[in-house]
């Protein structure tokens, strides 16, 4: 006798597919890069958030509607890609955010620098200070 054909077929098991994982990976480097370089408040930081958990939602959802609808599986996976051209653009984006800020952040570093001088400087100000400060000794020399 032939095994009966079950109603809703077996579904799921996502969290094995290379593609969730990656889709996962992608999505917590994009939370973490968005919460340390992007202001939290922004609607860039937002919308990159959401794209790249929208990624891995859509493969969780599609393998759970497989089991009564491989139409909308296939429609729910096809919007989740994440294509290599797609990540590689946005990081140069970001890239292009990134660089003038460091531009920025080196050339105040420059002149605080070149203002202040650096911890030998600092080191020689302080000890000289000390030593002027010191009371002579009976022979006129400086303790």
């Amino acid at each position: 006798m032939a095994k009966e054909e079950a109603l809703i077929p077996k579904h799921g098991g996502f969290r094995k597919l290379k593609s969730f994982q990656l889709a996962r990976l992608i999505f917590d480097v994009t939370v973490r890069f968005c919460d340390r370089y992007i202001d939290k408040k922004s609607r860039t930081h937002d919308q990159m958030v959401q794209a790249a958990r929208s990624g891995v939602q859509n493969i969780g959802e599609g393998s759970q509607a497989s089991g009564t609808s491989r139409k909308f599986e296939l429609k729910l996976t096809n919007v989740a890609p994440a294509y290599p051209e797609i990540v590689a653009n946005a990081a140069l984006v970001l890239l292009a955010v990134v660089c003038p800020l460091l531009d920025r952040q080196i050339a105040a570093q420059a002149d605080a620098f070149e203002a202040e001088g650096g911890f030998t400087e600092r080191l020689y100000r302080v000890r000289s200070a000390r030593r002027s400060r010191r009371a002579p000794d009976r022979t006129g020399k400086r303790r």
